[in-house]
């Protein structure tokens, strides 16, 4: 895979010069339409879930969730196209499909159901790590040594357990408990036998797809899983499409549509560490990219594509959505039907776009009950922990038993907010506010550890991107 990067991104032959790479092919507009449609398709389960959650997570209405899942679906186009088209500096130009990140969504939520926050924060937060995204794009070949697998990993594993509780918790059909006059009471919609059946269904239909499918059903298995849990929803009348009518076909996507944004420094800070996980995570995919379409990287690429995952942040925190990043199963997406022209995934953006701008549909899947979609977050948050054990796979825990300390220190740390609230309850505020907050906690433990374990190595290391 190394292979892929060049110092100047040239060596491709003589010829280059003159001949259209796939990559740069523009298709007939018949074939981008359902090219693009099969790009959506495969992204759509993942991109509609998070708003979904996140909106869920915070008891926001219905018309809210829906405008979240529609400026989602917008900003997802936008960002998509300044991705595989390229604007000047910014822009990888490849075929890749850019999607609302789920790592970030511990902090988000954490922030948006904190009263003195808010959704204003959020976005305040999600504006702010684009910014840090821009700046740092160019140096983040020198960030690399200081979040090494075992760090990555780390940090990937504590924000897929945190967000276990709450796939778990709207498997079971919502908050265990709800607000009242006199406080919080326990919610008798919780753990209904009917809602863990059918959330239960959701997560066997999703794995039976997987297992039996191949290619294409198989990257929309948890959006056919969401769709079996609608229908019996719908049949048994859990479904309420009150408001539905009164929904426009057209509706533009309005800026700052919660209030002007806020600025929290500690989501900010927060949102910036997930960003410097994914902007790694997110060299690996152009490099996977750049290996499958056969179009070698330079530097500059790399840089141009992380200043879009940057951008798609400052875009997402204006136009009321989240951080972005490139989509894995897109990736694979490519592989699989071997179409190679980036002018696909921009017609794929421009359906989206067009999709962001419909809020009957938008407001449809917003009125999924929660414990249809706790089914698959179950097997979406899984799949963020998995995805640690799949960065654990290149890790020396054998000859280098240093490197499970790393592990187990910062995972258990990590945790501390998530188990016992109150911990650090009689620290001083600002302090405790920093140490209950699990993703910076165990991140932080992660490179301290590593740095100090691990010193040789990690100094050892050269600033390189891979």
């Amino acid at each position: 895979m190394t292979s892929s990067l060049t110092a100047s991104g040239r060596g491709r032959g003589a010829g280059a010069a003159t001949a259209v790479h796939p990559v740069d092919e523009v298709l007939p507009l018949p074939r981008l339409f359902v090219l693009g449609l099969q790009h959506v398709l495969v992204m759509y389960a993942g991109a509609l879930a998070v708003p979904m959650i996140i909106g869920g997570a915070l008891k926001l209405p219905k018309d809210q969730i829906a405008f979240l899942i529609a400026a989602d679906m917008f900003c997802c186009g936008i960002v998509s196209i300044i991705q595989s088209m390229g604007f000047g500096k910014v822009g990888i130009r490849l075929p890749m499909m850019m999607g609302v990140t789920f790592t970030a969504i511990a902090p988000i939520i954490t922030a948006g159901s904190n009263p003195d926050l808010g959704m204003t924060a959020v976005f305040g937060g999600v504006i702010a790590a684009g910014v840090f995204t821009l700046v740092v794009a160019p140096f983040i070949g020198r960030v690399v040594r200081w979040f090494p697998p075992v760090v990555t990993g780390s940090v990937v594993l504590v924000i897929g357990v945190s967000l276990m509780r709450v796939g778990i918790n709207w498997a079971a059909g919502g908050s265990p408990t709800i607000n009242s006059p006199n406080g919080p009471i326990p919610n008798p919609g919780y753990g209904i036998p009917s809602h863990l059946a059918i959330a239960g269904l959701v997560l066997l239909t999703t794995l039976v797809v997987v297992a039996t499918c191949r290619g294409f059903l198989t990257n929309v298995a948890a959006l056919i899983g969401m769709a079996v849990g609608f229908a019996i929803a719908l049949l048994i009348g859990d479904v309420n499409f009150a408001g539905l009518s009164s929904a426009p076909w057209v509706e533009f996507i309005t800026p700052f549509h919660f209030g002007w944004p806020t600025f929290d420094p500690m989501t900010a800070i927060t949102l910036c560490v997930v960003m410097l996980v994914i902007m790694i995570e997110g060299v690996g995919q152009f490099l996977a990219i750049s290996a499958i379409v056969d179009k070698p990287l330079s530097r500059a690429d790399i840089a141009r594509g992380l200043r879009a995952d940057g951008v798609g942040g400052i875009i997402g925190g204006i136009f009321n959505t989240f951080t972005y990043t490139s989509y894995a199963q897109n990736v694979g997406l490519v592989q699989m039907t071997g179409v190679r022209s980036r002018w696909v995934c921009v017609a794929a953006g421009m359906i989206l776009i067009v999709l962001g701008c419909v809020p009957k549909l938008a407001f449809i899947a917003a009125s999924l009950p929660q414990y249809v979609l706790g089914g698959v977050a179950v097997v979406m948050f899984g799949m963020v922990a998995a995805t640690a054990v799949r960065i654990f796979g290149h890790v020396d825990f054998v000859k280098n038993h240093k490197n499970a300390y790393v592990v187990a220190v910062s995972l258990g740390l990590g945790m501390i907010p998530l188990v016992a609230d109150r911990f650090f309850a009689q620290l001083p505020p600002l302090l405790a506010k920093f140490f209950n907050n699990g993703i910076l906690l165990g991140t932080l433990t992660a490179v301290l550890l590593n740095l100090a374990l691990n010193y040789r190595e990690t100094l050892a290391a050269k600033d390189t991107h891979v």
